[in-house]
């Protein structure tokens, strides 16, 4: 039952202005006010005195501005709005309103018994949430309001709409965020500051790179050298042979090229692991009288014509002589998407596939469940899909998901959805041909919920149809458990019960629908990630795991590594690798686990990352480094308000930082890069590597909480994956060899400043001229706002990558392009404009002194 309190609404309808009064049905009446209400988040404080009982608190409101006019038709009889909240609100405070946390982020505030609605008024809902909130993009769209007997309709205020300058999904209902003291930091002790113009302006000037006018190719070769005769010209097409290579393992990078076939210039193509011994390693020859390519296999000559195609358009088709020696440093260079939080379709990952493919990605890791989605096609469970694929609201949970994370109540829009089996086999079949493998990721036991209640609406139908047995086959819960949890993410219902035979005949059957799909792609299945991380105190009061928590002394905390032990073990009974993130990983018994699986260290560097990573290694496992400080690509570019992302693991992971991580000694990092505190802190070698351990490779990911369209998946990982595929092929030349035992600090003399400023000018170069392809593959890079500053009266600017169009405006006048310093007086905006000039960047502003 919903508090009596909003009938007050019709009292206050009553009183209204009769002229302003329409007649409306209740639905209409709805609408009207879902319409009209005015509706501001706004992050107030992150520093503020905690009331009391509360530690480590910030302050978020809601203003909500009522209409002149109420409806007098507007139903109130159960009438509550819902919002999503990321963070844990321990109190909500409001002098009409109380408030309810449904599950996960989903919130509901109803109105207090005998509260008062008037025309007019402004209510102000005072947010109390632990942690920080230093981005408007925790903002979440899609309030809405619901009442008996009508359908729920979204507060129009809440919708989020596209910015046709960027591009880019902007939330109109989120306060600008400009008070830096009080929304900066959380304490004193932070030393993070805002990454304003004027800021940028000084690091950019002290990294100034020059336009590259020599070999472009990304990521860089071992050796690439040209020559200075006369140049070589695609343009008469070229005269393609092969040999040891068939046509369909080079057809994309063929394509690549962009060049005729039957023309005048010869291109051979000779596979010959003799004579390259590196795998995926290549040698490339450009002279007049032909093109010659030798690689170890057919990945080996793709990376080789996708080096040629990307010189040859930086050349604009006529080449220097070139010659190209080429191997990768790491055998793993991944990139992960996650497809669980909000969903990003069929078109969007084979995009991302060519891309990956472009710049020598091999590894793409599909994450397809999380607590708020499923979403890949299982035929032998149809719930799955059916309904763990949408969000909307039904309480209930029957035909659909609650709307997490903003995803709005009618199970519309891009959030939701789900890739047929057709669709998987597509993206598999496109990855393979351009020499990607595809590791599918669904996690578990944690992360769990879109499976659990997909599986609780087909053990209501069958139950409905008289078939216990079959609705029991699949239950993964233990109705007669009692344990109360709540996971990171504030779900207490998360969680499969590993005490379940039906837990495991679900992962099987999970895991033969994907081995099937991958035959049917022609590519077989080799590894499934089952996630394995931040697992909730579940399963303590659950009667199905009495005996094996005594098995266990005792413990409930030991049912997940036994858990992640009895699927690993079935894994490889079917031929298959077992992946998964390394705090759960790392808590299993290394003899109880096959000796080939794949763990992701996902710890902070400055939190644990090293002891994870070495302390796994040492197991021999095959150790994928995603350490947050340079892979999470959910977290913003730089420490801003308007630059979107989760920030707990870092509040900047820009290009710069990217491209000069050091993978081969993490202890080193500690010299470039500082803690989320903007603090550097030293890094201890502990544990030692035993001798002769080194990492599988590198992995980038983007976790989708707060991605919600296509253009912020690509602005989210262009260009700094350009960045990560650099440092995942070429090896970070300015880093010290490993020394055992050895503790870096910050600014460490061991770690070599000047090659590390040397090698990011050259590769600054380099992304220059990769921006006109990533335009023709339609992917929307971000585009860096500008630097600038105001000296001696004087507008100056500059950019992260040479050659960026910037164009500044003064007193909201018309958009002129910079070319160099120039006279200025008041506030100037100014903004930065894409290779093709179709996208800007956000405007950013300087003001010059008042005299």
């Amino acid at each position: 039952m919903q508090p009596v309190g909003w009938a007050m609404l019709a009292v206050a309808a009553l009183i209204a202005p009769q002229a302003a009064a329409a007649e409306a049905s209740p639905q209409a009446a709805l609408d009207q006010f879902a319409d009209t209400l005015g509706y501001q988040l706004e992050t107030v404080d992150n520093r503020p005195q905690c009331p009391t009982g509360i530690a480590g608190c910030f302050l978020t409101t809601i203003t909500l501005t009522f209409p002149e006019t109420l409806p007098d038709a507007l139903p109130t009889r159960g009438l509550s709005l819902y919002f999503s909240f990321v963070n844990q609100l321990p109190l909500v405070e409001s002098d009409i309103f109380t408030h309810r946390l449904i599950n996960g982020d989903v919130q509901q505030l109803t109105l207090k018994p005998g509260a008062t609605l008037r025309p007019g008024a402004r209510h102000v809902v005072k947010l109390w949430g632990i942690g920080a909130n230093f981005s408007r993009a925790f903002a979440m769209p899609n309030a809405y309001l619901v009442a008996d007997g009508v359908n729920p309709r979204t507060i129009a205020a809440t919708r989020a709409v596209i910015d046709p300058e960027t591009g880019l999904e902007a939330l109109p209902f989120a306060a600008p965020m400009t008070n830096e003291a009080r929304l900066a930091t959380k304490s004193d002790a932070d030393r993070t500051r805002w990454l304003t113009a004027e800021r940028a302006f000084a690091v950019q000037a002290e990294r100034q790179a020059a336009a590259t006018t020599g070999v472009a190719i990304l990521p860089k070769p071992i050796e690439a050298v040209q020559g200075n005769r006369p140049s070589v010209d695609l343009g008469r097409g070229i005269a393609l042979t092969l040999h040891g290579v068939e046509r369909a393992a080079v057809a994309p990078a063929l394509a690549s090229l962009g060049v005729a076939e039957g023309g005048a210039l010869p291109l051979t193509v000779r596979v010959d692991p003799v004579a390259i011994v590196k795998p995926e390693g290549y040698m490339l020859d450009v002279r007049t009288s032909g093109i010659a390519i030798t690689a170890h296999d057919a990945a080996g000559a793709s990376h080789a014509l996708r080096s040629l195609a990307q010189q040859a358009a930086f050349e604009k088709g006529r080449m220097k002589p070139l010659r190209v020696v080429d191997a990768p440093e790491y055998g793993f260079r991944g990139l992960h998407i996650d497809l669980g939080r909000n969903f990003h379709g069929r078109d969007q990952i084979l995009k991302l596939v060519e891309a990956m493919a472009a710049y020598k990605l091999n590894k793409l890791h599909l994450h397809l469940a999380d607590d708020e989605g499923w979403r890949i096609e299982i035929p032998a469970l149809p719930e799955l899909a059916e309904i763990g694929s949408k969000r909307c609201h039904d309480l209930q949970e029957q035909a659909c998901l609650l709307p997490q994370l903003g995803a709005g109540h009618d199970g519309k829009g891009g959030v939701n959805g789900y890739l047929t089996t057709a669709d998987y086999v597509a993206i598999v079949q496109a990855a393979a041909a351009r020499q990607i493998e595809v590791i599918p990721s669904i996690d578990m036991p944690g992360h769990s919920r879109a499976a659990i209640k997909a599986m609780e609406v087909r053990h209501a139908r069958l139950m409905a149809a008289g078939k216990a047995a079959d609705a029991d086959a699949y239950r993964l819960i233990d109705p007669a458990d009692t344990t109360e949890y709540r996971s990171i993410q504030h779900y207490n219902d998360n969680t499969l019960n590993v005490c379940l035979p039906a837990t495991y005949r679900f992962v099987d059957t999970v895991v033969d629908a994907l081995v099937d799909m991958h035959r049917q792609a022609g590519t077989p299945l080799r590894i499934f990630h089952i996630g394995a991380d931040e697992t909730a105190g579940a399963w303590v009061k659950s009667p199905a795991c009495r005996a094996m928590i005594a098995e266990n002394g005792g413990d409930a905390g030991k049912l997940t590594p036994r858990f992640i032990e009895r699927v690993a073990q079935g894994l490889s009974a079917q031929g298959l690798r077992t992946g998964g993130w390394s705090d759960g990983m790392g808590h299993t018994d290394a003899a109880k686990m096959p000796g080939n699986v794949q763990t992701n260290i996902w710890g902070v560097l400055h939190g644990g990352a090293v002891r994870e990573a070495h302390d796994q290694l040492n197991r021999g496992w095959d150790v994928v480094l995603s350490i947050p400080d340079l892979g999470y690509f959910d977290m913003p570019y730089a420490p801003h308000p308007d630059e979107g992302g989760y920030h707990w693991a870092s509040r900047g992971v820009d290009d710069y930082q990217v491209f000069g991580f050091m993978p081969g000694n993490l202890p080193a990092n500690a010299a470039t890069i500082r803690n989320t505190h903007a603090e550097g802190k030293a890094i201890a070698d502990e544990p030692v590597l035993q001798s002769g351990r080194r990492i599988a490779g590198v992995q980038a990911q983007l976790w989708s909480e707060t991605i919600r369209t296509d253009g912020q998946v690509d602005y989210m990982l262009f260009p700094r994956l350009l960045a990560l595929a650099e440092r995942a092929w070429s090896p970070a030349t300015w880093a010290p060899p490993y020394g055992a035992g050895a503790t870096y600090e910050w600014g460490d003399k061991r770690v070599d400043a000047v090659k590390l400023k040397a090698g990011w000018q050259d590769f600054a170069g380099r992304v220059a001229a990769q921006l006109p392809m990533l335009d023709r593959m339609a992917i929307a890079y971000r585009v860096a706002p500008p630097g600038a500053r105001i000296a001696n009266g004087r507008l100056e600017a500059n950019s992260i990558f040479p050659r960026t169009a910037i164009e500044y405006r003064i007193g909201g006048g018309d958009w002129t392009r910079y070319s160099g310093p120039v006279g200025v007086s008041g506030e100037i905006e100014l903004r930065s404009r894409s290779a093709d000039g179709k996208r800007t960047s956000r405007t950013v502003r300087v003001a010059a002194p008042v005299r």
